[in-house]
């Protein structure tokens, strides 16, 4: 591994509460991300909008948080930081003050992306501050708090949306924003100090390839399945839209003086390799934690508030190990660190191979807490390796792309389970139907005659 690059951290009046500050904008925004999920049922008869209307209310933060993730870096140069992260947690607090006074589903498509554009800032800026306050000798332990928000709160995310709809209303998912939101602000006008603005250019059609590649990517993942795929001649046509997009910003952003994004980031072999680990571990992980809420509520029968507690451990765990982590990092070789949690992810998965209808509670309760040391074991390590050599100029930049690589990740995966689980549903549907005829001794021992 490369020498870290030095640079003198950011003096701040109290690096302790502009911690706090800085995650608490980052839980309320990756928490918004999964909350709202367990509320659609009840937004759609509120809203007077069919079953395949209201999924835009998903569709529309996603694909508005993905185009505008990028954009972090070059914001964050031109308005500062401060100015930037300020915005951004009003503007995500009030989209969601209005997402829960919203009265009918266009109200709430352009309010969700209002959301999105604003909260897709929160979670890497956040990042960059955290790297610039804290010395290199104290980046694992500063990723480890980072960590801590990043990953726990889309665990408890469809838990808190749950209790949340059942105990009050399906509008208190967006209204428990507003506290958190004033809180945060106050906060940090208090203790996020200036930092230098850069007169930067803007790239516009450089952003405009990027923008249009990512973003449909992300509506072909989030609506595959609905759409049935390649069946359908609007994902192929959001596909030709991706690779044009992509591969046009890549020729122009090999060949502009000044790109929206500098790709030379990614000859920094730390920080590529932890992307593309990252990316690896959104499409394995999130893609079995999307499927088994409603497994355990709608083939075992929980309930959304004992579904939530079931994973608490996979949080707790998580907590734990980042907290291990944490205190550890400069003293313990982090490829020992990656390898237990690829170790502990890997035996979890393999155990989640075993779930079936007929079991109690406690295989899941013992994967997810040994997915949860995996899941602590291995975020701390990537995000420390990631940014240990980048150069401090392009941080903001290096922390949006991370943070958009991570996120097509999850994309990816979700989309890849459930494509497997929509044909694995026709497979079984088939066999039964095959084994299941009028004469088969099964069906003559329940229904006789």
């Amino acid at each position: 591994m490369a020498e870290a690059i030095s640079q003198p951290a950011l003096v701040v009046k109290n690096k302790g509460m502009l911690t706090l500050a800085l995650m608490l904008g980052t839980i309320m925004q990756v928490l918004d991300t999964t909350i709202a999920n367990v509320a659609l049922p009840h937004m759609s008869s509120s809203l007077g909008a069919s079953q395949n209307e209201i999924t835009w209310v998903l569709t529309s933060y996603i694909v508005a948080a993905a185009i505008a993730t990028p954009l972090t870096g070059w914001m964050s140069d031109r308005l500062g930081q401060r100015r930037l992260f300020l915005g951004a947690v009003i503007g995500f607090t009030v989209a969601s003050a209005l997402c829960g006074i919203a009265s009918s589903l266009p109200e709430m498509v352009i309010f969700r992306v209002l959301q999105g554009i604003c909260g897709a800032m929160i979670a890497p800026l956040a990042q960059t501050v955290l790297l610039n306050i804290n010395p290199k000798e104290r980046i694992g332990q500063a990723m480890a708090i980072y960590g801590m928000g990043i990953m726990v709160a889309p665990i408890i995310g469809p838990s808190l949306g749950g209790w949340l709809t059942e105990t009050f209303d399906w509008r208190w998912v967006f209204l428990v924003n507003v506290p958190v939101g004033a809180l945060c602000v106050a906060m940090l006008l208090l203790f996020m100090p200036q930092t230098e603005v850069k007169n930067r250019r803007f790239d516009f059609f450089g952003f405009g390839m990027l923008a249009l590649g990512v973003g449909a990517l992300q509506l072909m993942l989030d609506r595959g399945a609905e759409n049935d795929w390649f069946q359908s001649i609007e994902t192929w046509i959001e596909l030709g839209l991706v690779i044009t997009g992509i591969w046009v910003f890549l020729v122009h952003s090999l060949t502009a003086k000044q790109p929206f994004v500098d790709l030379k980031m990614f000859k920094d072999f730390n920080f590529s390799l932890a992307s593309i680990l990252m990316g690896v571990m959104g499409i394995t992980l999130f893609s079995g934690l999307a499927l088994l809420p409603p497994m355990l509520q709608n083939l075992m029968g929980y309930s959304v508030i004992f579904t939530g507690l079931l994973m608490a451990p996979r949080g707790a765990a998580t907590l734990v190990a980042m907290m291990i982590v944490g205190r550890t990092s400069g003293k313990v070789d982090p490829r020992i660190v990656l390898l237990i949690g690829a170790l502990l992810m890997s035996y979890s998965l393999y155990l989640m191979t075993g779930f079936s209808p007929d079991m109690d509670y406690w295989p899941v309760i013992i994967t997810g807490a040994l997915q949860g040391f995996g899941m602590g074991f291995l975020f701390v390590p990537l995000s420390t390796m990631a940014f240990a050599t980048i150069a401090p100029s392009v941080r903001a930049d290096a922390t949006a792309m991370f943070a958009l690589v991570r996120n097509m990740g999850q994309g990816i995966g979700i989309s890849l389970v459930s494509v497997v689980l929509s044909s694995m549903m026709q497979v079984n549907h088939a066999e039964l139907a095959e084994r299941l005829t009028v004469d088969s001794m099964a069906v003559q021992t329940q229904m006789p005659g």
